[in-house]
């Protein structure tokens, strides 16, 4: 099986980044009542007081004041599923893995419409914004993909970014994802 970071790798962006402009741009009153909750989740974030999950689950606490998050996503994916990069639709195969940082309501969606059945991503409750267990970034994909997948062998890995080297590390062979260039990750010392 192929294993695909999501953001910056198969879609030309971030999606989490894309959700909340998209938010701000049609919900601005749900972002307004959020705000404090945000700017004290920041603080508390850059002074070291708590991690990037902790961050995570109160940044989104905007999703408490959404209407309808389903039809919102459906709506975000309408205008941005254009973003997929073709390199990824050319060679997209049965049983290719997604495994992401962004939040998994939030992927499901366009997952679903591009016919990718394996999905592994943060957990987060689609209306609190709260994350259940770690946020799926860095050393913690190899544990998400093997709770998924314990006999999981990967013959291929493509990120776009370094902190993905965890799992770059468990393939046959990885690849480095800059826009539509694919080139061999190269690793120093042992694999």
């Amino acid at each position: 099986m192929n294993v695909y970071d999501f953001d910056g790798t198969i879609y030309d962006g971030d999606a989490t980044v894309g959700f909340v402009f998209y938010t701000l741009r049609h919900h601005p009153a749900a972002m307004l009542r959020a705000l404090p909750k945000q700017i004290t989740a920041v603080v508390s974030y850059l002074a070291g007081k708590s991690s990037k999950t902790e961050l995570k689950s109160r940044f989104f606490v905007f999703q408490r004041y959404l209407k309808d998050i389903d039809k919102d996503v459906k709506d975000y994916w309408d205008k941005n599923q254009h973003k997929i990069k073709a390199w990824y639709l050319a060679q997209q195969q049965e049983d290719d893995v997604i495994i992401s940082a962004s939040a998994e309501f939030l992927l499901q969606d366009i997952c679903s419409r591009l016919g990718i059945r394996h999905l592994i991503a943060t957990r987060m409750d689609k209306h609190t914004g709260e994350i259940a267990g770690k946020n799926c970034k860095g050393a913690e994909k190899p544990d998400r993909f093997y709770e998924r997948f314990p006999q999981g062998k990967i013959d291929g890995f493509y990120s776009d970014h370094d902190s993905d080297r965890y799992m770059a590390r468990l393939a046959k062979k990885s690849y480095l994802v800059k826009k539509n260039d694919l080139s061999d990750w190269q690793f120093s010392g042992e694999r």
